[in-house]
């Protein structure tokens, strides 16, 4: 049978503060974003420990560039008049969500602020969300020795999510992740890279006996999930597909997501005769010769 166990990370940069999500379900890790330098992140890794967060995610996939050479959709910086305004046509064809939202307001008796609470202490009016992004632009990226940092200051698992290169998954298992997560954040930074798939097998193959290996990106549906699992995944992350089910329906959109990804990884398991997730193996699949791709030594 396919596995049961979902757990969900929670951004640096979400709008809802650390307290209250893992109140919601304790089975939140936080990611962390290398934003504003080692004091202010230690705070943060200490606030989400306090708050009975499952683990951490250091994300290293993205570096925040001024723009994108597909362009960036427009993201008001609050909810102001103006912004409304702007948004006013596209929320006219949509008068249920339109509703929906509206009650929200009424029930919480403001407007979102579009405001970072949990890069700021507990209780604090974090900054707004491009206030954010300003920070992140003038921050070091995170050197290998800062990995060590932050796996020797959280009593807890660490993640390290962003590894293409085998000789950075093994760099990764010298600083003492727990877990590290083939991605390259969907392609978005350097869309040239190879989908993270390709990079798998290799990396599990490497170090998949000394650290947990998950696959980000490119999880669309249940028989996406077979085959990172038949990689040598032992789990994958999902982020697009759940906004997807989001933005449609709310949670119930979100549950109907899930079901319908573990319902084509049975349907997978039953086309490949198999009757549980740990009898997939890469020879399942008729892969090229060329698919796999051996980044670094």
């Amino acid at each position: 049978a396919a596995a049961r166990a979902t757990a969900m990370g929670l951004s640096s940069f979400a709008s809802k503060p650390i307290e209250e999500v893992i109140a919601a379900n304790p089975q939140t890790f936080f990611q962390v974003y290398w934003l504003g330098g080692k004091e202010k992140v230690l705070e943060r890794l200490e606030r989400a420990k306090a708050a009975g967060a499952a683990g951490v995610i250091l994300t290293t996939d993205w570096s925040f560039s001024m723009g994108r050479d597909w362009g960036s959709p427009a993201i008001p910086e609050k909810l102001d008049a103006r912004a409304m305004i702007t948004l006013a046509p596209q929320i006219a064809v949509r008068p249920r969500w339109a509703a929906e939202w509206a009650r929200d307001v009424v029930v919480n008796k403001r407007f979102p602020d579009l405001t970072t609470p949990n890069l700021v202490g507990k209780g604090e009016m974090g900054p707004t969300f491009f206030g954010a992004y300003g920070e992140w632009m003038g921050t070091p990226p995170a050197t290998w020795e800062d990995i060590a940092w932050v796996v020797e200051n959280y009593d807890g698992p660490v993640m390290l999510k962003g590894i293409i290169r085998v000789d950075d998954a093994k760099r990764a298992v010298d600083a003492g992740v727990t877990a590290i997560s083939v991605s390259n954040h969907g392609g978005n930074n350097l869309d040239a890279t190879p989908a993270s798939i390709r990079c798998l097998a290799p990396i599990a193959d490497e170090v998949g006996d000394q650290v947990e290996v998950l696959l980000d990106g490119g999880i669309r549906r249940g028989s996406d999930v077979a085959k990172a699992l038949a990689l040598g995944a032992r789990a994958v992350m999902i982020g697009r597909a759940y906004l997807w089910g989001l933005g449609a329906n709310g949670q119930a959109g979100v549950e109907n997501v899930l079901d319908i990804m573990r319902s084509g990884l049975d349907s997978s398991l039953i086309g490949l005769s198999k009757s549980s997730i740990s009898e997939l193996n890469r020879d399942d699949y008729v892969i090229p010769d060329d698919f796999m791709r051996r980044l670094g030594v």
